[in-house]
């Protein structure tokens, strides 16, 4: 069993945490093919590129000018990454068979680094699926990691048992032969929902919070078995089996 999330938009460059060991992304050359394209934009370019204001442009201009600077090291993937999902799987107490499972069956989909395992090394970026570099390929950065990245993320799902748990972003799925996916290896995705105002609707925060949790619970309760994930409760969320089907699992508040 093996969990997909999304990586994140905020990241961090050193943690108080201390992962035991640390491997390189498998996709580090293209990491640095797309790095080096980027390089060559101006800071007020960035801006409009990436759609970020000037401020948040000016800081991910210097963190393309330093990405192969000696100067600051890498963290790994689990650690650097500072959004909701990632402070919800809140690795500061992992013991070093945390951090062992984890590599086995988390991955993490980045906009630059592709599929990356939690302990591999990365430097801060700023990226979008959207963008378009013309020294790359033609299309978006979807087209550019579609057939790169595809065989690696069935390959990964196959030795971890045949299952996918998705718990990321749909915005990621088109970075990968999703359709190939499908037909290789069982999809199970979790839904998380709150009933307001007598509907049930999906509060994006919440959804996130609860993904990072889920993802939490299966690495430090060592779960490998689908089937047990319908146990995960947390903040009221629940397995709902009436609203369920074989792969959309949904669990309600």
């Amino acid at each position: 069993m093996l969990i997909l999330i999304s990586s994140a938009k905020t990241m961090v460059t050193n943690s108080q945490i201390k992962a035991p060991t640390y491997t390189f992304p498998r996709f580090q050359k293209e990491a640095e093919e797309i790095i080096m394209n980027m390089i060559q934009y101006t800071s007020e370019e960035l801006s409009q590129i990436l759609k970020i204001n000037p401020k948040l442009a000016a800081e991910n201009y210097l963190r393309f000018q330093d990405f192969f600077s000696t100067t600051h090291t890498p963290l790994q993937s689990i650690l650097s990454y500072n959004g909701i999902v990632f402070k919800n799987i809140n690795p500061k107490d992992f013991t070093p068979e945390d951090f062992e499972f984890a590599q086995k069956h988390l991955r993490i989909a980045s906009f630059a680094y592709g599929l990356l395992r939690p302990l591999d090394l990365i430097k801060s970026y700023r990226m979008e699926y959207d963008v378009k570099l013309s020294g790359l390929a033609d299309g978006n950065m979807y087209s550019y990691w579609q057939n790169k990245q595809t065989n690696t993320l069935i390959d990964d799902i196959k030795k971890s048992g045949g299952e996918l748990i998705f718990l990321g972003s749909m915005d990621i799925q088109p970075a990968f032969d999703w359709k190939k996916v499908k037909k290789s290896v069982r999809i199970i995705m979790p839904d998380f929902k709150i009933w307001k105002n007598g509907k049930l609707q999906t509060i994006v925060i919440y959804a996130k919070m609860a993904r990072g949790q889920m993802s939490r619970f299966i690495i430090k309760n060592r779960i490998t078995n689908p089937e047990e994930l319908k146990t995960f409760s947390w903040e009221g969320f629940a397995y709902d089996e009436t609203l369920s089907t074989d792969n959309n699992w949904v669990f309600t508040q």
